[in-house]
């Protein structure tokens, strides 16, 4: 792991309430490929955050990426994410970005920074994903313990089959690697739209139906006033 990747990850604190963000992802299960109207997303983001600069060019690429993306088979498609997230934005953290000590961005809201932390990253990874129709159940955003700096860390994991060793998508590591291979991570629990689980000794456990308000409700509340589809 670089020094770069190890100060970022230093600076990565997801938030306490993580647990509480699986509620209203399966809003987004039902978005489907080309249900985005891009040009609405960037008028409304105008209006809310001032002129786009820089992230206009951002957010335009990510709507050509999904394009590209549209029909791949899955793995191609974890790739494309991964490596388009992994290079169109910075790891910053949220206190020197928003001023907040946990600040959770849209898509747009990084995009047009350029920059986020291992949550924006996760959550970005994890919606567009669904938006290129990967199944819900074959994704969880995974709150993990970094081991060797005792830090803690989120990425995207995708389960090819229930049963499977999951591939981490993640935003200090552009490879995707089975999370065998991650041996510096510890998982401590996951949630997508359809439960929570957590780590243990006899393997994952669901834990519940995230059926929990949470600060993900604030953020799906800004997407809609972006301009996406999404159904409450």
């Amino acid at each position: 792991m670089s020094s770069r990747s190890i100060r970022a990850l230093r600076r990565c604190r997801p938030g306490a309430l993580l647990l509480a963000l699986a509620v209203s992802l399966a809003v987004l299960a039902g978005a489907q490929p080309g249900a985005w109207d891009f040009p609405l997303i960037e008028q409304r983001a105008e209006s809310l955050y001032g002129p786009l600069g820089e992230g206009r060019v951002r957010i335009e690429a990510w709507q050509g990426m999904l394009k590209d993306a549209a029909g791949l088979p899955e793995r191609e498609q974890l790739q494309a994410v991964n490596r388009f997230f992994n290079a169109q934005l910075r790891f910053t953290d949220d206190l020197s970005l928003w001023g907040e000590v946990d600040y959770w961005a849209t898509p747009v809201e990084a995009l047009l920074k350029g920059a986020g932390d291992c949550e924006d990253f996760a959550i970005a990874k994890y919606i567009s994903l669904r938006q290129l129709g990967v199944p819900a159940q074959k994704l969880r955003i995974t709150y993990v313990k970094a081991l060797r700096l005792n830090q803690a860390h989120m990425v995207l994991t995708y389960y090819p089959r229930p049963d499977a060793v999951p591939l981490v998508l993640d935003n200090l590591i552009g490879s995707l690697l089975p999370a065998s291979q991650r041996t510096d991570l510890q998982p401590v629990y996951a949630f997508n739209g359809e439960g929570l689980w957590l780590a243990g000794a006899g393997g994952n456990k669901q834990v519940g139906d995230s059926k929990r308000l949470s600060r993900w409700q604030d953020l799906l509340k800004k997407m809609k006033a972006e301009g996406f589809p999404l159904n409450e």
